[in-house]
């Protein structure tokens, strides 16, 4: 099962949601009145339920893996809860030109990709309206023919390329145990 996983988020494929909005917070992207558990599914179908004219009230978006917004995505208050319904709603990565640090940690944590590029480069992307390629591994975003780099954290990468970072501490319990057992020796 984790090897599926690890395959599903080395390459993310398909279209992007467009939300070309700046400062959406993550009130906008879960509201609190949602919040009544702490499971990771079911939050997906409250997910940008509060932003006006939302682009998931218009079209169908289950292809959509990407979400491209603008500045400071993710701001307020810092619960994981925002990145569990993006997760839950099916999009694999968040492409903005920057994001609140905690919403960014918890997009690590959840093996949601947090790819940051330029204005300019989302706004050519948005207009292109084409499918998205993410490369996790390599780095890279190719739309329309074109690749567009950006940068992760290297030891978090690792934590989306096993899954989150749960998944990532399962792989490192084996180490531990060898460990603890000669550590007394």
């Amino acid at each position: 099962m984790l090897h599926m996983i690890i395959l599903i988020i080395m390459q993310i494929k398909g279209k992007a949601l467009k939300l070309l909005t700046s400062n959406i917070d993550t009130d906008q992207i879960i509201p609190a009145r949602h919040l009544t558990g702490i499971t990771k599914t079911g939050l997906g179908i409250y997910l940008f339920e509060d932003v006006p004219n939302s682009p998931l009230d218009a079209i169908e978006h289950d292809d959509c893996k990407v979400v491209l917004t603008l500045d400071n995505f993710g701001c307020g208050s810092s619960r994981e809860h925002a990145v569990w319904a993006i997760s839950d709603r099916g999009f694999q990565a968040v492409c903005a030109v920057s994001f609140a640090r905690i919403f960014e940690e918890n997009c690590y944590n959840n093996a949601v990709v947090p790819v940051k590029l330029t204005e300019a480069q989302i706004q050519e992307i948005a207009a292109a309206g084409t499918d998205i390629a993410i490369d996790v591994i390599k780095q890279v975003l190719t739309c329309n023919g074109k690749e567009y780099n950006f940068d992760l954290d290297e030891l978090k990468k690792e934590f989306i390329l096993k899954g989150g970072f749960m998944k990532f501490l399962e792989t490192k319990i084996p180490n531990v145990k060898k460990w603890a057992a000669t550590a007394g020796k």
